[in-house]
């Protein structure tokens, strides 16, 4: 069978051969080509060799491909995971780079921060050294007072001791007089006292009351021939010096938000803002506000501008602050220059020195129990000018003086001393004239004055403070003095009422006409005058009336 297959196999394999070779060659035979069946058969044989060697060929081949694309994955993998690490270790480098530049950057403002916290706690260990000098010198002088004092009270020791013993030696010749009179008299010491005083009451009382009126009478009298001398004397009893310094100014808000943005992050702005200003901002709970305090009220202005542009504007952090505030600072001294000359302008006195026309301009954020420091200063220019040109005094000097009496608390916060001396220097220093120095000098009764303008502006200065309405006061002292005037002059007897009328600066007491006669009204306001002076204080004077009136009435039928 297998020779059967084989036959058929060549044959048909001839077949073919045949036909192919008549394509070839145009139909002839090949008679050379002789294929046998041991031929055949080992072509077979090399055939299925050759497939199973191919098989395995391709077996192994593609085993070797799929060992090859492992591989490569393998070495994909591995190159992956190489590109991954040096990947990480990128950005590894990249975040510590960074976290390095925030750390540098937080360092850099925390030491910013810390060089501000510093220099403000080097300016209050200087505010603080500078206020131990002040009281170390106080109490230097205090000290030196008080050994003044000591020797004094020593003084009067001695003198009491010698005015007791005197004393006790008159008691001894009184009493001697006394008995040898008794003996005399045959009266007893109670009923000799009672019938003298009962003579002396009836025969002096009116004389004493007329003894007054005339020597009242005397003194006006003389008024007139001292008239300069004693009319500025008699002004300067008006003298009272006491100020009282506002230390805080108030900024309106609009919302409770706005005070987290004047804070910032962190306290940014508002550290910001107080070192720029000086002054200290205080944000609690008080609802729509915030609070400037410092002891500079230029300082004060110049933060008071600049938080009321940042609260308006709405943009707040430290770049924006620093242009505000110098901005304000500028306003502020344009303000100051313009107030100082408007102030020369309108007392008339000529030309001054720039830098004095800014310390003038400077009084214009200062008070005094209210009432403003550069107004008092033009009121006093005013007054002793006016007084100096009715007694005959040169009135361009004593406006000068009037003006430029309370220069120095333009800088009395800044430098060390009374704004007297720091004024006394500061004139100096531009060569005013020396009636204005001297006025300066003693306006307060430091020392005693050298011209008759140190006396008018020391006049007018009291004036100006003690007028009504100048100087802000209390209700409660204001009622309680009103209260105590009457008090004082009800007890005064044959008193029938008292009024206390002009703000507590005049008492007009009505006496019982049939206990006080008309001579005795006089003895009555002086006893009123002294009780005053003795019981009670006050700015200024107090005037005392005494009326005195009769009434007869009848009724016609």
């Amino acid at each position: 069978m297998y020779n059967e297959i084989v036959v058929k196999i060549n044959n048909n394999h001839q077949t073919k051969n045949d036909e192919y070779n008549k394509k070839i060659i145009g139909g002839v035979p090949m008679g050379m080509i002789f294929l046998d069946t041991g031929t055949i058969v080992i072509s077979s044989l090399l055939a299925v060799i050759a497939l199973v060697i191919g098989f395995f060929v391709g077996y192994f081949i593609r085993v070797a491909h799929h060992e090859k694309s492992l591989r490569q994955s393998r070495e994909l993998a591995k190159q992956i995971v190489e590109d991954g690490q040096k990947e990480a270790e990128k950005l590894k480098r990249e975040m510590v780079l960074e976290a390095k530049q925030e750390i540098f950057a937080s360092r850099k403002e925390f030491d910013n921060d810390m060089r501000e916290r510093r220099q403000v706690v080097i300016n209050l260990e200087e505010k603080a050294s500078q206020r131990e000098d002040s009281l170390n010198k106080r109490t230097e002088y205090l000290d030196k007072r008080e050994e003044g004092l000591d020797s004094k009270e020593h003084k009067l020791d001695e003198r009491k001791e010698n005015l007791e013993q005197l004393n006790s030696k008159v008691e001894e010749l009184v009493k001697e007089q006394e008995e040898k009179l008794q003996e005399i008299a045959e009266l007893s010491k109670e009923a000799a006292k009672d019938i003298i005083m009962a003579e002396v009451k009836d025969s002096l009382s009116n004389e004493i009351a007329a003894y007054i009126k005339d020597e009242e009478d005397k003194a006006k009298d003389q008024v007139h021939n001292k008239a300069k001398e004693i009319l500025a004397l008699a002004m300067q009893k008006y003298a009272g010096d006491s100020t009282s310094e506002k230390t805080v100014s108030v900024v309106s808000i609009p919302n409770e938000e706005m005070k987290g943005r004047i804070i910032g992050r962190e306290g940014r702005n508002i550290r910001t803002l107080e070192a720029l200003t000086g002054v200290d901002l205080i944000i609690d709970d008080t609802p729509d506000a915030v609070v400037l305090s410092g002891f500079d009220p230029i300082r004060r202005e110049i933060a008071k501008r600049a938080l009321e542009t940042l609260v308006s504007d709405g943009r707040i952090h430290p770049g924006r602050i620093e242009e505000v505030v110098e901005k304000a600072r500028t306003e502020v001294d344009i303000f100051i220059r313009e107030t100082g000359e408007e102030a020369v302008f309108t007392a008339g006195i000529g030309r001054m020195h720039p830098d004095l026309i800014k310390l003038l301009g400077r009084l214009s954020f200062r008070t005094s129990y209210g009432q403003n420091v550069l107004k008092h200063s033009l009121e006093v220019a005013f007054l002793a000018g006016k007084l100096a040109a009715e007694i005959g005094e040169n009135e361009l000097i004593a406006k000068r003086a009037g003006l430029l009496h309370d220069i120095g608390k333009a800088v009395d916060h800044e430098i060390e001393g009374s704004h007297v001396d720091i004024g006394v220097d500061i004139v100096k220093r531009y060569k005013e004239p020396k009636e204005v120095i001297d006025a300066i000098a003693s306006h307060h009764g430091d020392k005693e004055p050298e011209s008759i303008i140190a006396i008018l502006v020391a006049a007018a200065d009291a004036l100006s403070a003690a007028r009504p309405g100048a100087r802000s006061e209390s209700m409660d002292n204001y009622i309680k003095r009103l209260s105590q005037l009457e008090e004082i002059s009800n007890g005064i007897p044959g008193v029938d009422k008292s009024y206390a009328i002009q703000a507590g600066r005049e008492v007009r007491v009505i006496v019982k006409p049939d206990k006080i006669d008309d001579l005795s009204t006089f003895a009555v306001a002086r006893q009123i005058k002294e009780k005053i002076e003795a019981t009670m204080a006050y700015p200024g004077t107090i005037k005392v009336t005494v009326i005195r009136e009769t009434r007869a009435t009848d009724t016609a039928k």
